[in-house]
């Protein structure tokens, strides 16, 4: 079937921030069939394009001028499986936490760190997610799409030609913190359509972080017990969009080289830090936002949410303007104080 067109759509329910904006064109692909006969149609060839998983990692500044194409194929399939793993063939639409439970109901380990992160399967590897200890790059297996334009990918890798699908593996992806090559070199150059995952038969728990261990000390150690307590944390802490509109984290927790941490040590004793890999540290960016003073703090329509200062919060009114705007602001006034650049994690349109 031919997938319908909409025009002139709006996309307030379909980002978390609440935000009115609409988008020039738009159509929500369910299947590869689908979306090979989009993709083959030339009208659509030369116009801008945006994918749009579950729109809980985007803010929208403006109407967007193109085509914004829902990426909603759906299913989950065990294509693999030896003594130690088993590994799953999900569509790109498939809710994130919808696939944690699914797991943890069939005692796949692996993701329950993951438990409550918005969004589907197919923006995951994009963002190559994470939390208390785990990222997707950690399960992640495989990743299978469509080519949009031809692109030359790095490492002098052929063009794909049109109509060709690619797959390709977790070493290919350039996972880092918060980050990938789908954020770089293929950004809405490669939509998505299915992510296999390498799951843990015999669990491997990671229960390192404060908040997981004091939660679960009395309890049999189990992935279920990770993820109820994972589930708990987040929902103390983080809003719920239904209720308040927000995208979770707005920025990343900055790395910083282990000179400079010295140097911000020296000034504030007293702050938070993680050892990285190759001397380097991580430092809380809410520590560091809450430092300045902005916690909790409103701007008009907008604000820094009261209970985690990593997010910010629209009130119901904000435009996207706003917020980037408060984001600019955080921004700015972190660097004024500590001399740390703050990146966003979320995606500005």
């Amino acid at each position: 079937m031919t997938p319908t067109i909409e025009e002139n759509k709006s996309l307030k329910s379909l980002n978390t921030f609440g935000i009115i904006t609409n988008a020039r064109y738009f159509v929500t692909i369910h299947t590869v069939s689908a979306l090979k006969m989009l993709l083959a149609d030339s009208r659509w060839e030369s116009i801008p394009k945006l994918i749009l998983g579950g729109g809980s990692n985007i803010l929208f500044t403006r109407d967007f001028d193109g085509l914004v194409i829902h990426n909603a194929i759906s299913g989950i399939e065990k294509i693999n499986e030896n003594a130690d793993h088993v590994f799953l063939k999900i569509g790109a639409g498939e809710n994130w936490h919808k696939i944690v439970l699914y797991c943890i109901k069939n005692n796949y380990a692996g993701i329950e760190n993951l438990s409550l992160i918005p969004g589907t399967m197919g923006a995951a590897p994009i963002q190559n997610i994470g939390a208390y200890g785990v990222e997707l790059k950690d399960v992640l297996y495989s990743v299978e799409g469509w080519e949009i334009p031809p692109v030359l990918l790095p490492q002098n890798r052929p063009p794909f030609s049109k109509g060709v699908f690619i797959s390709m593996a977790m070493s290919e992806c350039e996972f880092g913190y918060r980050d990938s090559i789908f954020k770089h070199a293929l950004k809405n150059k490669v939509i998505i359509t299915h992510v296999t995952l390498r799951l843990n038969k015999k669990p491997h728990f990671h229960t390192e972080y404060g908040a997981i261990k004091e939660l679960i000390k009395n309890k049999p150690l189990s992935i279920k017990a990770i993820s109820d307590a994972v589930i708990k944390i987040r929902r103390e802490k983080l809003p719920d969009p239904k209720i308040i509109g927000n995208a979770g984290s707005f920025f990343k927790n900055p790395i910083i080289s282990e000179e400079q941490f010295l140097l911000l040590q020296k000034k504030y004793p007293t702050v938070p830090h993680f050892t990285e890999e190759n001397a380097h540290i991580k430092i809380p960016a809410g520590w560091l936002i809450e430092q300045c003073g902005l916690k909790g703090k409103r701007f008009g329509n907008v604000g820094v949410h009261e209970h985690q200062a990593l997010v910010l919060i629209n009130y119901g009114n904000g435009t996207g303007d706003e917020i980037k705007q408060l984001s600019e602001h955080v921004q700015a006034t972190v660097f004024e104080k500590y001399g740390i650049e703050l990146m966003t994690e979320v995606n500005i349109i």
